[in-house]
């Protein structure tokens, strides 16, 4: 017969079988340890116990039954920085599909909009830049940093650069062992628009992310990203563009190939990525610890395909 129990933190899989015995008394380990503890995060994926048990007052030589004990436990606690926007709702949603544990920080707290998955997330509000690390990174075995955006100039270092560079010495001094970091793709444009903050911004964001992370840190590069937007209460079909563009960009590569070249041509010819593409590679990323440093686009929709159903 089967006893299921499940504990929400990370996650594992316990099968106790106890075999026929005259032995009056079940021995099981005397302590587990807290998921809440402190110390370095690990994985425990199955394991099995032998032992027997018989109730009190049993005469000797009584048969015990068997049991199995399933045990689900999750293996996985992810930080999600900008949780609530639309690549970091992506990523939460898949995070949750694959049975990791989610906490999402932003300045906002949980989206307006609701659906069943979110309220498997813990949603954190708060300003990257006055955390208390200590709080928010308690148990975590990854951090991913979904942060960005457009504005002037400083706004745009801020918020595409020192933002996550604050994360990643933060994840690194309180022994995180992953960073996984949402960039943008090397377009091949002018150089006066790569100076712009955006471009600045998220670059340095990626050099502090490989100098801390040399052999854990991942930096994905999409292009466009599209899917299904809200805005205000609006859900803004990105796909509708994205999808047949990219679709049509995969089919005509062997014309296109050497248009790439030619200045500016990433504009049009980068292929635009789905943002369920991007959640799942960084689920690959979380999972797979031979996985790091930096993925194109067309990396990370083979990182996705590893992972997604």
């Amino acid at each position: 017969m089967f006893y299921p129990c499940s504990c929400k933190m990370p996650s594992l899989v316990a099968v106790a079988t106890m075999p026929s015995s005259p032995l009056k008394r079940a021995s099981f380990p005397s302590r587990l340890s807290s998921p809440c503890s402190t110390s370095p995060p690990y994985r425990l994926s199955r394991f099995r116990v032998r032992c027997t048990y018989a109730e009190a007052n049993v005469e000797e030589g009584f048969n015990s039954a068997t049991i199995d004990v399933l045990a689900d436990i999750k293996t996985e606690r992810v930080v999600v920085l900008g949780g609530n926007g639309f690549v970091g709702t992506a990523i939460c949603k898949a995070a949750v599909s694959k049975g990791i544990e989610v906490i999402s920080v932003n300045r906002s707290g949980r989206p307006p909009y609701s659906y069943s998955w979110m309220d498997q997330v813990t949603w954190m509000p708060g300003d990257v830049f006055y955390l208390n690390w200590d709080e928010v990174l308690v148990g975590a075995t990854a951090v991913v940093s979904s942060i960005g955006g457009f504005g002037n100039e400083e706004y745009m270092k801020r918020i595409n650069g020192e933002a996550t560079i604050v994360a990643v010495n933060a994840a690194k001094d309180f022994g995180i062992r992953k960073f996984i970091f949402i960039s943008a793709h090397d377009y091949n444009l002018p150089s006066f628009v790569l100076q712009s903050g955006y471009f600045t911004g998220k670059r340095k964001a990626e050099s502090e992310v490989l100098s801390k992370y040399p052999n854990s840190g991942i930096v994905l590069r999409p292009g466009l990203i599209y899917g299904k937007r809200k805005v205000d209460g609006f859900e803004i079909p990105l796909d509708l563009f994205g999808k047949p563009w990219e679709k049509l960009l995969y089919a005509t590569e062997n014309f296109t190939k050497p248009l790439s070249s030619l200045p500016a041509s990433d504009i049009l010819l980068a292929p635009p990525i789905s943002v369920d593409d991007v959640a799942f590679a960084v689920i690959n990323a979380v999972t797979d610890d031979d996985m790091f440093g930096v993925f194109t686009i067309q990396q990370i929709k083979e990182a996705a395909a590893k992972v997604r159903v």
